[in-house]
């Protein structure tokens, strides 16, 4: 098991997004993401959130809501489950520097889901642009395919959770 952060930075109605595109052998290659990444000795998950968006952006956070937890499991994964700790910013500072990752870049919010995502994160996509209160979700992944969906301990359908049709973005 391990932990993770994910943050999913917001101006002017655009999410900056990285696409995955930069380094070998990674298990998001191709795919749009939000700024996060791995928990190191010692962090709480807002210490690996501001450890990670500066890194990996140039920004610091000033203030970010901390809007859920994401329990992924995948047969591909050679660490096992990940907990993924979900924010949300529109509140930080500093000049947006090239990340070694990705190429990162503003995308309108009602064009995201648009972008090659993994299923999964469609669906707690669709969660953050509804303004749902903080929750729980777990993923279950065989290959590439999301197979399971359970949101606080209900079990959702996966297939018609992660479709990109129908969402509601406020604009």
């Amino acid at each position: 098991m391990f932990s993770t952060t994910l943050c999913y930075l917001e101006r002017n109605r655009k999410y900056l997004m990285l696409h995955r595109v930069k380094k070998k052998a990674d298990l998001n290659e191709g795919k749009w993401v939000g700024i996060g990444g791995k928990f190191e000795e010692g962090e709480s998950p807002e210490d690996c959130l501001c450890r990670e968006v500066k890194e990996e952006t140039g920004f610091t956070l000033r203030t970010w809501k901390y809007r859920g937890i994401i329990t992924f499991v995948s047969d591909k994964s050679p660490r096992g489950t990940e907990f993924m700790h979900l924010f949300t910013s529109d509140d930080f500072t500093g000049e947006e520097r090239d990340c070694d990752e990705g190429v990162a870049e503003w995308i309108p919010v009602e064009d995201v889901m648009g972008l090659n995502l993994w299923a999964g994160d469609r669906i707690f996509l669709r969660y953050l642009l509804t303004d749902m209160p903080f929750f729980s979700l777990k993923l279950v992944y065989v290959g590439d395919e999301l197979t399971e969906a359970v949101l606080n301990g209900s079990k959702i359908d996966a297939a018609s959770a992660a479709d990109q049709s129908g969402i509601r973005t406020g604009s």
